[in-house]
């Protein structure tokens, strides 16, 4: 009712704001796995910008226009001159072949990342999908442990039923998928121009041009 006092609450009861108990701090396993995917983002996201920077500059060497570098990296007309002439004034590094048979490591890895992707969308319920998927999403980097996965995977792919969607290319699989996996075990020394994520992304295109065009 109007002018009652109203008591003021007890600072010893249980739901009293001064006693209500504080939430903890998370913990590091709990910021750990929040922050995790986050990160992966993050750092996918800095390694597309290195990249896509590389590829500009394979494309200042191939002597490609500013106006179709634009085009190709949905970039500003400034941000491709910028670039351009940054790369310009630099000296001309050695010619990177596109041939499919190269043996340095980085280059085989994008071929079997091709050769997965190829495989993925072809057969059905293929064992490698949820790993392409991850290197798609930057989840997945290519480490030894990753690359080995990914060739047990393909194994595992290929051994399956010919019949079924992807079944008239196993044979073409089975090939590159050989010829990749003897170059891994026994992978070249020598240096190759370029550096490793572009030649991996080149690679990749190669070669799923390469299975496309002999299907």
């Amino acid at each position: 009712m109007e002018g009652e006092a109203h008591p003021h609450p007890d600072p010893h009861s249980p739901t009293s704001p001064r006693t209500r108990p504080r939430p903890q701090a998370l913990t590091e396993e709990q910021a750990e796995r929040m922050l995790a995917e986050m990160n992966e983002v993050i750092r996918a996201g800095e390694e597309m910008r290195k990249l896509r920077s590389e590829m500009i500059k394979l494309f200042v060497g191939f002597g490609w226009t500013q106006d179709r570098i634009a085009r190709l990296t949905d970039m500003s007309q400034p941000a491709v001159s910028k670039q351009v002439t940054k790369y310009a004034a630099d000296e001309p590094g050695p010619a990177m072949a596109l041939d499919l048979d190269q043996d340095d490591v980085p280059w085989l890895e994008g071929r079997l990342w091709g050769l997965a992707e190829e495989i993925s969308e072809t057969i059905e319920a293929a064992r490698c999908t949820r790993h392409v998927n991850a290197i798609a999403r930057g989840r997945k980097r290519f480490t030894p442990q990753s690359v080995d996965e990914l060739r047990r995977l393909l194994e595992e792919d290929l051994t399956l039923p010919r019949q079924g969607p992807g079944g008239a290319h196993r044979a073409a699989y089975r090939a590159a998928y050989d010829e990749i996996s003897r170059g891994l075990d026994v992978p070249s020394r020598a240096a190759s121009p370029g550096a490793a994520p572009m030649r991996r992304a080149l690679a990749r295109q190669v070669q799923r041009d390469r299975l496309r065009n002999d299907a």
